[in-house]
């Protein structure tokens, strides 16, 4: 009996290997059909974002105001003012989603945001500099201030992050990111304080929010948002092998210096065109990429377009409830996210281990 017992041992672990690899075979698949449902669940949620507000509209109404669209008040809201705001929340939640998990790639930190670069800070600077010394009150005019001081924050932060013989880090990106995040909030903390007009001009923009930005805004604003998410899913590969440490990824032909700076090129483009949109929107960046990781695995290749395609979702959604729970006015989607971020965060990290890098 012995010969027996001993010829089922290999047995058995043959055909656990091979389900194991049909496991490994079929989980592309999965992950793709998850992705095609991602963009189902997208579009019901734009189309709730357009049907549900303050003013309550049927879905047939939304249809007759793309279709035949007569000129009422019903078809003026949603084609002039709820289809950009959606449109915004959209580009806003992609391009926060996947700079957030852009970040906490580049950094090896789960826990970071598109905030730890001083990119947000930097943008809020050219917003305070262009309303309380310039006196620029359009959005469609003050939100290049924003894209442009996004863009300094992050050049001036990889220019001290690579002062020195060692180079730049993850760890030195991080504290120079931080040191001059810093610095860019005393220094708009401070024009805020001698200015009151500034103060007041600014509070609507500090909180976070979709609305009150036109078309035009979203037009402007996109080639930047549509570059920046091409160059970020791009990088799914080198990232993957950066993962394994510079040495490695070295080793593997991965050009460090050069993903570093296209990646943090791309979470700029994308942090300074969603912040000079909306506002700092924080939790967004943070929350969904570390969800994402939990489910998809550390594979970039699959994080970075869930990402992409769950934040939208969220921010649209917390949007609609903003202006659902407090009718006839709202609560601008930045309030509901301070509300609802922290908590779903605790439930994560109390609940599930931080997906490895």
């Amino acid at each position: 009996m012995r010969p027996a017992e001993e010829t089922a041992v290999p047995v058995a672990g043959a055909g656990g290997d091979a389900g194991a690899a049909r496991d490994r075979r079929g989980r592309p698949a999965i992950l793709a059909t998850g992705l095609v449902v991602a963009v189902g669940v997208l579009a019901l949620t734009a189309m709730a974002s357009v049907a549900l507000g303050a003013r309550g509209v049927s879905f047939g109404t939304v249809i007759d105001a793309f279709l035949a669209p007569d000129g009422s008040n019903d078809h003026t809201v949603i084609r002039e003012l709820r289809v950009p705001r959606t449109l915004l929340g959209i580009g806003v939640g992609a391009t926060l989603g996947l700079a957030g998990a852009l970040m906490q790639s580049l950094t090896r930190n789960p826990l970071a945001d598109p905030g730890l670069l001083g990119i947000n800070e930097g943008a809020a600077l050219g917003v305070t500099l262009a309303l309380g010394l310039f006196g620029l009150s359009d959005p469609a005019v003050y939100v290049w201030f924003a894209f442009g001081g996004a863009a300094l924050a992050s050049a001036a932060v990889y220019a001290l992050a690579s002062s020195g013989r060692s180079g730049s880090s993850p760890v030195r990106l991080t504290l120079a990111g931080v040191a001059f995040g810093m610095v860019c909030t005393a220094i708009a903390s401070a024009i805020l304080r001698m200015d009151s007009q500034t103060f007041d001009r600014m509070r609507f923009w500090l909180t976070g929010s979709l609305a009150g930005q036109t078309a035009d805004t979203l037009v402007r604003l996109a080639p930047f948002m549509a570059a920046g998410l091409v160059l970020g899913l791009m990088l799914a590969r080198p990232l993957n092998t950066l993962a394994l440490g510079d040495d490695a990824g070295k080793a593997l032909g991965v050009a460090v210096n050069r993903t570093r700076i296209l990646t943090g090129v791309a979470v700029t483009l994308l942090c300074g065109a969603a912040t000079a949109a909306a506002g700092p929107l924080w939790f967004v960046g943070l929350i969904v990429p570390h969800a994402v990781r939990a489910v998809v695995g550390p594979d970039q290749r699959w994080v970075l377009p869930y990402s992409a395609l769950a934040a939208p979702v969220l921010l649209l959604a917390a949007d609609v409830a903003g202006r659902l729970i407090a009718r006839p006015g709202e609560v601008q989607v930045g309030i509901v996210w301070a509300v609802i971020g922290p908590p779903i965060f605790i439930m994560l990290a109390r609940r599930r281990r931080v997906a490895a890098l």
